[in-house]
């Protein structure tokens, strides 16, 4: 999408009446980033644990499947309240997010943190001994893991950077 092209879809946005209300009244965006924020914790929180537990780091004592069957179901349905947070967000200050790059830098870094997060889920799901398999399989598992985390991280870093890297 052309710069100018995106430049009049935020202006169009950000003239809607939902965005406009959404504007006007002062407690909607603190709300909405509050929840969004505490749902970032939650996801955050919960793929760190098992990434940690793979590193044999956290809760060596629980089996890895156990640890994952208990925090990463949680990811997807939080992933949900983000998903819609973060679109009242946009549509309430859309050039904030839409003219950013460093937004979509946090978004294809979501896109790799959760493809991590939802192949991980799987594979212990449908085959829980995978990762203890052979000398290969845990290097594996723990390349994964510390992807998830750099990725992980760099989302909560991305997120946080694009308030400082605002089009004027």
């Amino acid at each position: 999408m052309s710069d100018a092209v995106l430049r009049e879809f935020c202006q169009w946005l950000a003239a809607t009446p939902l965005s406009h209300a959404i504007q006007t009244a002062g407690w909607v965006i603190p709300a909405l980033q509050i929840i969004h924020i505490l749902g970032v914790a939650v996801i955050f929180s919960s793929a760190i644990i098992v990434d940690l537990r793979i590193w044999r780091v956290f809760q060596r004592e629980v089996p890895l499947p156990d640890i994952a069957r208990r925090f990463l179901p949680m990811v997807w349905p939080v992933l949900l309240v983000l998903v819609v947070t973060g679109s009242l967000l946009i549509i309430g200050e859309p050039r904030r997010s839409l003219l950013n790059t460093t937004f979509y830098l946090k978004m294809a870094l979501l896109a790799v943190a959760l493809a991590l997060t939802g192949a991980l889920q799987w594979s212990l799901s449908s085959a829980p001994e995978f990762w203890q398999g052979g000398p290969a399989r845990p290097m594996t598992g723990r390349l994964a893991a510390t992807l998830s985390i750099l990725a992980w991280c760099s989302i909560l870093f991305a997120g946080r950077w694009i308030a400082y890297t605002q089009v004027g």
